[in-house]
């Protein structure tokens, strides 16, 4: 059964039912299958508590990776860093400077599936979670959806902002122009798997799920060179095939979202209405056709309410 709480209707980018960053990357950073099971649809909960932090992972120290992150983060790249900044949120129009990020962990922590979001079996499966274990550090992480719109001003604010997001991209709306999100991807930006034809997953078979997981996989290692890890279901809706397939595509982990951030307001999922350390936000690439606004005018939004409630926004991928 769909739950109520995170369903939202194709094409609209709200939810129905109950209303369910900034990283400081330096300058040296840059911005930014079997047959089925039958198992129930699953919908990311609504108002259910936020997921456990994970313990970090064990092994020997990292030293190597400890030593770039510090030189990284050095007093002094951040001040300069921040410099920069102020200048381009004025230019930008922000209405404050991005908060600097804290150092991410040389090491990566454990993440698990958030309660509430389990599927039977699914102990080996990618974890699917809303928030991000970030030991009670203020920062929150940036995704965006699908890749409708393709604003050029999007790739120059966010550049010279210096503010890092995660592209979860659908091919069906960017293969008429793979070049803008080559442009994305050269300035730092990760990319990952949103699906080909963005389905209603529990919906399709085991095996029409794979091909829409692994054929985006073999379409963005094709044009943008490197397989995605991260995975996120159309609409937040999965099923125990749905992470099944995207194992065998070789996903890592599907992260959902804790808000949804518009031109013109926010959308939370937990009860108190409110931002938590590691939460992740998701927006879409949209324009003044489905929004009161552009892609600019969110960041500047988004980014106000980031910062106002005293957070930062980092990079997912330093953390998962």
């Amino acid at each position: 059964m769909i739950t109520q709480a995170a369903y939202r209707a194709p094409g609209t980018g709200r939810w129905r039912g109950r209303t369910v960053l900034i990283a400081l990357l330096v300058a040296a950073l840059g911005s930014g299958c079997a047959a089925g099971s039958g198992e129930p649809a699953k919908s990311a909960p609504g108002a259910s508590a936020a997921g456990k932090p994970g313990q970090a992972a064990a092994g020997a120290p990292h030293e190597q990776k400890a030593a770039e992150l510090d030189a990284l983060y050095s007093p002094e790249n951040v001040r300069r860093t921040q410099a920069a900044r102020a200048v381009a949120a004025k230019k930008w129009g922000l209405a404050s400077t991005p908060l600097p990020a804290p150092q991410p962990p040389a090491v990566k922590p454990a993440i698990s599936t958030r309660e509430g979001f389990e599927v039977e079996g699914g102990e080996d499966l990618p974890p699917l979670f809303t928030t991000v274990p970030v030991d009670g550090k203020k920062v929150v992480f940036l995704t965006m959806d699908d890749g409708s719109e393709k604003d050029p001003e999007l790739l120059r604010m966010m550049s010279e902002l210096k503010i890092p997001y995660t592209a979860f991209l659908s091919d069906y709306v960017i293969n008429d122009n793979y070049g803008y999100f080559k442009q994305m991807r050269d300035r730092g930006v990760a990319i990952q798997n949103h699906t080909l034809n963005h389905p209603y997953m529990p919906g399709l078979s085991y095996e029409d799920q794979k091909r829409e997981i692994c054929g985006q996989q073999d379409l963005l290692e094709k044009n943008y060179g490197k397989r995605p890890t991260l995975f996120r279901p159309p609409y937040g809706n999965y099923n125990a095939d749905t992470l099944r397939a995207a194992k065998e595509c070789g996903i890592k982990a599907a992260p959902i979202w804790a808000s949804e951030a518009y031109p013109d307001h926010m959308e939370w999922r937990e009860w108190d209405r409110d931002m938590h350390p590691g939460d992740i936000i998701l927006t879409h690439f949209r324009g003044r056709d489905e929004w009161k606004g552009t892609m600019p005018d969110m960041i500047r939004h988004v980014m106000k309410v980031v910062t106002d409630k005293g957070y930062a926004v980092g990079k997912l991928e330093d953390y998962v």
